[in-house]
């Protein structure tokens, strides 16, 4: 069984899921109004990934006895500048989701809690994939600057992005 405070880390986790899936909708909703569709296609897959995780995470705690608890989810941002500073927000936030499972992690070993442990190494590792991703996205944009067919090409490379459970920087690009 899980310890409470890592019961209560655990759950923190999920709504910062949840929150991840709400920031990429949003952002999709921006793209959308702004018609880049490529965008927007690949900020929904974005969106459905993290609320994959927030469900991993259920289920880690649910099959370790413990108890969820969901917590309210904030609203995430609504404007956005461009395309630029929509995937650098994008960048900004994987760090931010990394550090919170970096420090999940670390309760985890602190606790010796081995078993909530190598079930983070995915998603340790999943985060440099999700990292990484939004980075290559922020070059490419920064690459075509201002040139509008270029980033109407970028937009058409994007909308060829698959949903799955792992987002990785030859999907982001390709």
């Amino acid at each position: 069984m899980l310890s409470a405070p890592m019961q209560d880390a655990f759950n923190e986790q999920i709504k910062n899921e949840f929150y991840s899936a709400y920031i990429y909708l949003s952002m999709a909703a921006f793209f959308d109004d702004v018609n880049l569709p490529g965008m927007a296609s690949w900020m929904r897959v974005q969106a459905r990934e993290e609320a994959i995780h927030a469900i991993k995470i259920f289920d880690h705690l649910l099959d370790r006895g413990a108890r969820v608890k969901l917590r309210a989810v904030p609203q995430p941002p609504v404007e956005f500048a461009s395309p630029l500073d929509v995937f650098e927000q994008a960048y900004q936030h994987e760090q931010t989701v990394t550090k919170a499972i970096h420090d999940l992690y670390a309760k985890a070993i602190q606790e010796k809690d081995f078993a909530s442990s190598v079930f983070l190494d995915w998603f340790v590792k999943e985060q440099v994939e999700e990292e990484k991703a939004a980075l290559v996205i922020v070059e490419h944009i920064k690459m075509v600057a201002e040139d509008r067919p270029g980033l109407l090409v970028l937009d058409r490379e994007l909308a060829q992005r698959k949903g799955g459970t792992e987002t990785t920087a030859t999907q982001a690009t390709t």
